[in-house]
């Protein structure tokens, strides 16, 4: 094998000449000074097409490349312009580094793939890079593999969407998740009505017709758009936010009843009967309210043996936030059932919670009722925001990775790489 060839390969670059390769004593790196072969040369840096020469530039250039052992490696070429018909003067392409990059695509490429695999400090411990350098080659890596996949939102008829906070301040992201491949299509900073229409927008008309259910929280933003722009598919509600509706009315009646507790004569904040003690059963009433709200909140068959005794206690001392607890489980039933069956016992629990002269859940039937069609639809199509609140999840997870990124740009490129089947490989691996 000649030598030319063997560096080549060593070095990871095509398309390209290899001039020279000597190893740099004093900074302990290896430099090759490479160029571009005739074919590729003489191209505009952004689009590829090819463009008469414009000036030198600012002469010879360096990329980090793909440490070879212990050793730094660096490509060193000429840089210089293009006059190109479209995008005016510009830095001439090379085969080995995307446009406005300072690495090589090989390097770029096991950055994606350590980014999806690998911690924060292992990265740029292995790499000897900032973790800012690792968010700008992410956000081209992503771009550049969207470029060769298109958007990936052909074929679309369920989806998801959700909102996630990935930053302090009430810094949102707007999710879309594909309910069929189970894939994160489309993710963008903010949680409003204009953010959604851009997804709407890219979609695209005929695409949009194309979907037939949507499952989403309650929000009226995404309630909406989708009426707007998809007025042919079907909305359903989540089935986790409308019982947690009903489990916040809970809470609100148990803070009443110990609040009662607490003012009753004898108790924390009531007048004290004759004698100086607090009676047993007002004081403990209070504190034993105090710590029931897990036992009231979880399900049934996951109560401990003491909090199954709890529950008992409030049956016989407080038949009003015993009634609650009851609305609340029967609002689950509702969709453990689904179908039919959860159609006509919704139908039974807003006759219920409308008579039970509990404000909280009487307010909460009220909003049952005005979002009832889409609650029909979840039961009878059985979909819901699980998958969405799954991808949430991870997208967490991400967030953790990615503290430190200045823009919301490399966290989306990330999380697409992640989460949406597009996952890097490793340079010159299948």
């Amino acid at each position: 094998m000649r030598k030319v060839t063997l560096w080549r390969a060593l070095l990871g670059v095509e398309n390209a000449v290899v001039e020279d390769v000597a190893f740099d004593e004093e900074a302990q790196v290896v430099v090759a000074r490479v160029r571009p072969n005739r074919r590729r040369r003489g191209r505009c840096g952004v689009c590829g097409s090819r463009a008469p020469g414009y000036d030198r530039g600012e002469g010879r250039r360096r990329w980090r490349g793909l440490d070879l052992g212990l050793v730094r490696v660096f490509l060193e070429a000429e840089a210089p312009r293009v006059s190109c018909p479209v995008h005016g003067p510009t830095v001439a392409q090379v085969p080995w580094a995307r446009h406005g990059a300072g690495h090589t695509r090989g390097f770029d490429q096991m950055v994606a793939w350590l980014a999806t695999t690998c911690s924060k400090t292992a990265i740029t411990q292995l790499m000897r890079i900032a973790w800012r350098t690792v968010g700008s080659i992410i956000a081209r890596v992503w771009a550049d593999v969207r470029a060769g996949v298109g958007d990936g939102l052909d074929g679309l008829t369920r989806i998801g969407i959700d909102e996630i906070s990935y930053r302090r301040g009430l810094r949102f992201l707007t999710v879309v998740v594909d309910h069929d491949t189970g894939r994160l299509l489309w993710a963008a900073p903010g949680r409003d009505r204009p953010t959604l229409r851009r997804f709407f927008d890219q979609l695209g008309v005929n695409r949009s017709a194309q979907i037939t259910l949507v499952s989403a929280d309650a929000a009226p933003w995404i309630a909406d758009v989708v009426a707007e722009r998809c007025p042919a598919a079907v909305q359903c509600a989540d089935p986790f936010h409308v019982v947690k509706w009903a489990t916040d009315a809970l809470d609100e009646v148990r803070r009443q009843a110990w609040n009662d507790a607490r003012r009753a004569p004898g108790g924390a904040q009531g007048p004290k009967r004759r004698g100086g003690q607090s009676p047993r059963d007002a004081s403990g009433a209070a504190r034993a309210l105090k710590h029931a709200r897990y036992a009231l909140w979880k399900n049934p068959q996951n109560l401990t043996e003491r909090q199954q005794h709890k529950l008992a206690w409030i049956a016989k001392t407080d038949p009003r936030l015993y009634r609650a607890y009851l609305l609340k489980e029967a609002l689950r039933y509702v969709f453990a059932v689904k179908g039919t069956d959860g159609q006509h016992a919704l139908d039974r629990w807003l006759s219920w919670a409308r008579r039970s002269r509990i404000p909280a859940f009487v307010d909460l039937a009220r909003r049952v009722t005005r979002i009832r069609p889409s609650i029909d639809a979840t039961l009878e199509h059985g979909l819901s925001n699980a998958l969405v609140e799954s991808m949430n999840t991870k997208i967490r997870l991400i967030t953790r990775t990615a503290y430190g990124f200045h823009s919301a740009t490399a966290l989306i490129a990330l999380a697409m790489l992640t989460l949406s089947g597009h996952r890097p490989t490793l340079p010159n691996r299948t």
